[in-house]
């Protein structure tokens, strides 16, 4: 006997844990962060739905809090097994929780001094200290793509590039159960092929059953072409404004990717010789551990290198300092800030929000996946008023939405994921396939389109639903 269990990011995109069950052993898929309402989230993230004595191995396919984020959770609550990434994501890591860890306590020093100056919020504790980073960092244990490794009785693993971002990995899982052998498939999140700086996603073979994720199962990308001229005429259009221009960002990948963009487009004198900001300690460090892993390029970037650097260029600044954060607000003139959170619920962005989303002058674009219930969501569907930091302000600025520099595989590139592994099958047969990560209408036009073409076993688990595989 198999058995899922979907933990996480079942028909939603955030907290994306699986668990994988033989009658030998236990393995955890992702032990990624809630993202969300405060209120559940500090219930979901606090409450692991995992007993910890239980688990020989976690296995996780790249560094994004929405899936590494709660590594630190369950080191407090005393799991000592191993837990396995790919090199680069491994290294991301160790800044991207370190930061976490941060920010929480951060934030909730800041709601501490809300409360005391009498603005009605709750006391929110953070979720895990510096302690307990560490103590999950030590449990990690890098594996290159293509090893396979004997990671819990019974089970090997094996990473394929995923393309997502830099050291993301397809989870491949080698099952003997009762004289049997399995293959399972788990993307994580999918890449889209022929975007900048990483290798297009690969395809693994021979796959029985398939978890995918599902977050634009139902919307096609634009190319990344035509978005980034749409952003060159967005930093035009502020700038002639004499504005500035907000993009909040994922520190992982998405941050490098807008700084490419924005070099290339000023190189070729696409865009004003406005300041660029990247406001986020995490990204700088982060942009350093790409400097580190030019083995995940693919040809065309890594090229590149040989004529200087990728994330360096006039008028772009790396900014770290509290202070020079502050000053760039009060400073006159137009000016791109890019800063985390990607999704608004943390971090220097809320702060630049604060202080210019009120102004019509200035802009927000938002460039990644916004969930639900997070302030990049309010702020993408254009609401008239939002609040930052407990308090509500009016919604003036341009807001611009750009789907083209996601990350995620759209509808199309899911499909002929799909298409393509069960071309690969062999001798075996693709039996089943999970859609998790992705919201409930973004999984039911996939499923629609999937059993359009024949896939005949299509699933959306529910959350804490446990199934055995056929």
């Amino acid at each position: 006997m198999i058995e899922l269990a979907f933990l996480g990011a079942a028909a939603t995109v955030t907290g994306s844990k699986h668990l994988v069950r033989t009658s030998r052993a236990t393995v955890l898929l992702e032990c990624g962060l809630f993202q969300g309402h405060r209120i559940e989230a500090n219930r979901r993230n606090r409450s692991l739905p995992i007993d910890t004595t239980t688990l020989d191995a976690v296995v996780l396919s790249h560094a994004h809090l929405d899936h590494s984020g709660a590594l630190p959770v369950l080191a407090h609550h005393g799991y000592r097994g191993p837990i396995y990434a790919t090199p680069a994501t491994r290294d991301l890591c160790a800044p991207m929780l370190e930061d976490s860890a941060s920010i929480q306590l951060a934030d909730a020093r800041h709601i501490d001094r809300l409360i005391a100056r009498g603005v009605d919020l709750d006391p929110v504790t953070p979720l895990y200290d510096h302690d307990d980073v560490v103590a999950a960092l030590e449990l990690m244990i890098g594996l290159p793509y293509h090893r396979r490794q004997t990671i819990a009785p019974g089970v090997d693993l094996t990473y394929l590039d995923a393309g997502h971002v830099l050291g993301s990995a397809i989870v491949m899982l080698d099952i003997e159960e009762g004289g049997a052998r399995v293959r399972i498939a788990f993307t994580g999140d999918l890449g889209r092929p022929n975007m900048p700086i990483l290798r297009d996603p690969e395809i693994p073979q021979q796959v029985e059953h398939l978890i995918i994720e599902s977050t634009y199962g139902d919307r096609r990308h634009p190319p990344i072409a035509e978005s980034q001229e749409a952003l060159a005429a967005v930093v035009s259009r502020t700038a002639a404004r004499g504005g500035k221009l907000v993009i909040p960002s994922f520190a992982l990948e998405r941050a490098q990717e807008i700084i490419f963009a924005l070099g290339r487009l000023r190189q070729r004198g696409a865009i004003p010789a406005v300041p660029i900001y990247v406001d986020s300690p995490l990204a700088t460090k982060l942009t350093d551990v790409f400097r580190l892993h030019p083995d995940c390029y693919d040809r065309e970037t890594f090229a590149q290198l040989q004529t200087g650097s990728l994330f360096e260029f006039e008028g772009l600044r790396y900014v770290t300092d509290v202070e020079d954060s502050k000053a760039i607000d009060a400073t006159p003139g137009p000016a791109i800030v890019i800063a985390g959170s990607g999704m608004c619920e943390g971090g220097r962005v809320l702060h630049h929000l604060r202080a210019l989303i009120s102004d019509p002058s200035n802009t927000v674009a938002i460039v990644g996946f916004q969930a639900e219930h997070t302030l990049g969501r309010r702020i993408a569907e254009r609401r008239p008023q939002v609040k930052i930091f407990g308090m509500m302000h009016e919604l003036h600025a341009e807001v611009v939405v750009f789907d083209g520099f996601s990350a995620h595989a759209d509808q199309l590139g899911l499909i002929e994921f799909c298409e393509a592994v069960r071309k690969r099958q062999g001798a075996s047969k693709l039996r089943e396939i999970f859609l998790v990560h992705g919201e409930p209408a973004a999984q039911t036009a996939l499923a629609a389109q999937l059993a359009a073409r024949g896939f005949s076993h299509v699933m959306s688990p529910s959350l804490g639903e446990r199934i055995e595989l056929r």
